[in-house]
């Protein structure tokens, strides 16, 4: 294996991203106030390698999908770095370097009601990366290769002919798909690709992205809040909470031996399929405002195994067994394991 198919395709390195929600100046200045900055991604670190399926987990208002807009380019990073095929996206490049980069690269929003302009046909919404990017050499290749886009979806070559509002929520999601595979990327963000569909159609989207995966060598980072859809479709899952990855662990061992006492409450809200009759708690409390996070570890208000350490000391992401984890209890051997 040669030394560039080694190498992660992603890297994402102390990712931090914060939002400016001040009040206005002169309010400011009038009530003697400074700037008031939204944490939402606090210190982020992860790797994606080529073929696999990176799953980032958690409640919502974690800083997943921050996370997916940053490394897409919808926002800019305020520190750290994201570096794609082994080019930094964030440094001053050439700029056709830089747009070839950013073409291989696309992302598929969570809602297809509100990511297709809905006064375009779908063969032009499906040939705006073609032209865009320049990949066709005329119209005709451009309306052959439209075709053969909604063909790998399961979408009928008649079908481009029509408006988003003529098909229905799973229809839609597949043209958003055909619209990111039209760009010829390597990696594909799906912001919780199927969370505004019903459960049978979000098993055939999932199903059709497992199967463009498989066919054309694709590479998924996936943001989901639901467990049960990231169990079969990623290989490795990160788990956030207020900013800041807690856990990552291979998929089969973070579901079978869960580490973070974070990790532990999210799983219990899975269905019991088995009706194994484990002892199951529900997720309780309340996420700190990512205004104002507190000291320490940010989820010891929720821990029932936080102590003195945990309110001083923000843990940091190290290795416990096969898994990655950032919490002192399970560092220092005071978490029970899993039964």
């Amino acid at each position: 294996m040669t030394e560039e198919a080694e190498a992660p395709l992603l890297q994402v390195e102390g990712l931090v991203r914060h939002f400016d929600v001040s009040p206005p100046l002169v309010n400011r200045l009038l009530e003697r106030r400074g700037r008031v900055l939204l944490k939402a991604v606090d210190g982020v670190d992860f790797t994606v390698r080529r073929g696999e399926t990176f799953a980032l987990v958690g409640e919502s208002g974690c800083g997943k999908s921050t996370v997916a807009r940053v490394i897409v380019g919808l926002h800019a990073p305020t520190r750290g770095r994201v570096v794609f095929a082994g080019t930094d996206l964030a440094l001053p490049a050439r700029r056709a370097e830089r747009r070839r980069l950013r073409r291989r690269l696309q992302m598929i929003f969570q809602d297809p009601y509100a990511s297709l302009n809905p006064r375009w046909r779908v063969r032009d919404i499906v040939a705006e990366p073609l032209r865009t990017h320049r990949l066709c050499a005329d119209e005709p290749a451009v309306r052959a290769r439209v075709e053969e886009l909604l063909g790998q979806v399961r979408l009928a070559a008649a079908d481009g002919d029509k408006y988003p509002h003529e098909f229905s929520g799973g229809q839609r999601q597949r043209i958003s798909i055909a619209r990111a595979l039209a760009a010829i990327p390597d990696f594909l963000v799906c912001d919780e690709p199927t969370s505004a569909l019903d459960v049978s159609v979000q098993a055939q989207i999932l199903n059709l992205m497992k199967d463009l995966q498989r066919e054309l060598g694709l590479t998924y980072l996936f943001i989901s809040h639901n467990l049960a859809v990231v169990y079969h479709v990623a290989t490795t899952v990160g788990v956030m909470y207020l900013g800041r990855l807690v856990e990552r662990a291979a998929t089969d061992v973070l579901f079978a031996a869960p580490r973070h006492p974070y990790t532990r409450l999210l799983l219990a809200t899975v269905p019991d399929v088995a009706m194994s009759g484990r002892a199951r708690a529900p997720v309780t409390g309340e996420v700190p405002s990512p205004i104002d996070p507190p000291a320490g570890c940010a989820f010891r208000s929720r821990c029932a195994y936080a102590n003195d350490r945990c309110r001083r000391e923000r843990p940091e992401l190290l290795q416990a067994g096969p898994s990655r984890v950032a919490c002192h209890a399970v560092e220092e051997g005071r978490l029970p394991a899993e039964g």
